[in-house]
């Protein structure tokens, strides 16, 4: 073995049904004193009862999808005229988001309270969105200080957003297999990832409000994106990025719809990465594993059903080629590259 891994530093704290009371000792912990809550009027009712406990100075709703460079650089100016000192976001990936925007010029402490399985909250990764044009980078700023996990906060959440939020969760771990920084620890946390949503995603999919169910889920949320910030973004994220950007589609849908496809590509030349996902599927390979899931959850199936326009296809290929890392296990080309995403874009069956 040789090779190097970095943990980043962060608080994780579990507390179902708990988050009022978690979020403010984390932020007295961070000696936080003005309080800049980020909750869109979504989770208006879910915030509420945190911002009873913390000392707000100010609530910003405004909170779009791909964090687009306007809205955040009116949630910066907010932050600085109201004399903000820490962050705490509720919400999904989004919220987040916006979140680390802030964070990024500001420098100020994130605690971020999830409520999607989006595990944005866990790296120390920024995306930022201008025209067509979605851009991405790593900064330490920008990972939360503190992330307060309350599975009761997600007994609400729609069952086709569970689904394809866990299911970009999942897409965490396949890429952290092969991101171009991948290690053993990360395939390592990756896998662990992959059996715990393959155990939570059903039980929530079957009981909404199970608790347990919901753990479980946010457990391997969490993995995966600890595994992701260390591994980098590989093939699959590239892919979303670029037609998330693009084609404002949706985040956690397109991740959902790419994801096998992806797999299948990278698969036959990856066996290690490919045996250590069948195996935390328990199954004996890796692609019928997830297929038999995705069947399970009714995941979302073609790039078509949420706006990608066909055309769309041709646009994308120099962009997305330019961007997937050199290290990817099977070799890209226009003809292979175009093929995947015909594929992912009529939701055709894989081989």
């Amino acid at each position: 073995m040789k090779f190097t891994h970095a943990t980043l530093p962060q608080r994780v704290v579990f507390a179902a049904g708990e988050s009022p009371a978690a979020v403010a000792a984390e932020v007295e912990a961070l000696g936080g004193s003005k309080v800049m809550l980020i909750a869109s009027d979504r989770e208006k009712e879910l915030a509420d009862p945190i911002a009873k406990e913390i000392p707000v100075v100010l609530r910003h709703e405004e909170v779009v999808m791909h964090v687009p460079v306007e809205v955040a650089g009116r949630a910066l100016r907010t932050a600085v005229d109201a004399g903000a000192d820490i962050l705490v976001s509720v919400g999904g990936g989004s919220t987040t988001g916006l979140a680390k925007a802030v964070a990024l010029t500001t420098g100020l402490p994130i605690v971020a309270v999830p409520t999607t399985y989006a595990g944005s909250e866990a790296t120390n990764v920024w995306g930022l969105t201008e025209g067509e044009t979605k851009t991405t980078g790593v900064d330490d700023k920008v990972l939360p200080a503190s992330v307060v996990y309350d599975a009761g906060l997600l007994t609400s959440l729609p069952g086709e957003m569970t689904v394809a939020s866990g299911l970009n969760a999942m897409a965490h771990c396949v890429d952290s297999m092969w991101g171009p920084r991948a290690d053993p620890i990360d395939r390592a946390l990756a896998q662990e990832g992959i059996r715990a949503l393959a155990s939570g995603l059903p039980a929530v999919a079957d009981d909404s409000t199970g608790i347990e169910g919901i753990e479980q889920t946010l457990y391997g949320a969490y993995l995966a994106a600890v595994a992701f910030a260390s591994a980098g973004s590989g093939m699959h994220h590239k892919i979303c990025h670029v037609l998330g950007g693009m084609f404002n589609l949706p985040h956690a849908q397109t991740h959902a719809v790419v994801l096998p496809y992806v797999l299948a590509f990278n698969a036959p030349h990856a066996p290690e990465a490919e045996a250590r996902i069948a195996q935390a599927f328990g199954s004996g390979k890796a692609g019928a594993g997830l297929a038999a899931l995705r069947k399970v959850l009714d995941a979302p199936r073609a790039l078509r059903d949420y706006g990608m326009p066909e055309d769309g296809i041709a646009k994308a290929l120099g962009p997305i080629t330019k961007a997937i890392p050199d290290n990817n296990p099977t070799a890209v080309t226009d003809e292979n590259l175009t093929a995947l995403l015909n594929a992912a874009w009529a939701g055709d069956p894989i081989n």
